[in-house]
């Protein structure tokens, strides 16, 4: 058998201090990771963040632990952040503007006035259709508010469809009494 020699390097190479690393290691291949990233990553927008994040975290890794190949860290982690800026703008419903001036910005929500007599308004109106009479409230309800026929209504019911038709009149006729009167509208 043979035996192997374990490699033994009697000065073992002291690291570089962080700038110099950095300087020497990393900074080289800005230009290569810019470029890297917006042929990869077409749609990422700002490519210089992405840069500054990817040299921020590739940074603190090194504060922690060695790094034995930084550019491969580095493109790594550009990678990465690239995937999730991507990711993140797929489930974004937010656009990014780049000019705000040229945004034309119309708010069609009622004011808080608008809103409060609206539902003002819908509460007068649940109160009066709640005063029918069941039967009257109930032809009511099927029919003006959920849209049901007086076919299936009158099959529903057991009722003639003229019965479900009278009904229904009956009871418009007399909410719209009661929005008046509450209103104070002839």
């Amino acid at each position: 058998m043979y035996a192997r020699a374990a490699a033994v390097n009697p000065t073992p190479e002291k690291p570089k201090p962080p700038e110099k690393w950095f300087a020497e290691d990393v900074q080289p291949h800005d230009s290569s990771l810019r470029a890297y990233l917006r042929g990869r990553f077409p749609t990422v927008r700002d490519v210089d963040d992405v840069v500054q994040e990817s040299y921020l975290r590739i940074w603190k890794a090194r504060a922690r632990h060695p790094i034995d190949s930084a550019k491969a860290f580095l493109f790594s982690i550009a990678r990465n952040l690239a995937l999730d800026t991507i990711r993140r703008n797929r489930h974004s419903p937010i656009d990014g503007v780049t000019d705000l001036a040229a945004l034309f910005v119309l708010d069609d929500k009622p004011d808080a006035a608008s809103a409060a007599a609206r539902q003002q308004e819908i509460e007068m109106l649940v109160d009066a259709i709640d005063a029918l009479p069941a039967r009257c409230r109930e032809i009511f309800i099927l029919r003006k508010l959920q849209g049901v026929s007086q076919k299936d209504i009158a099959a529903r019911l057991g009722l003639s469809e003229q019965t479900v038709q009278v009904q229904a009149a009956r009871g418009l006729r007399r909410i719209a009494e009661e929005l008046r009167h509450r209103l104070g509208t002839p």
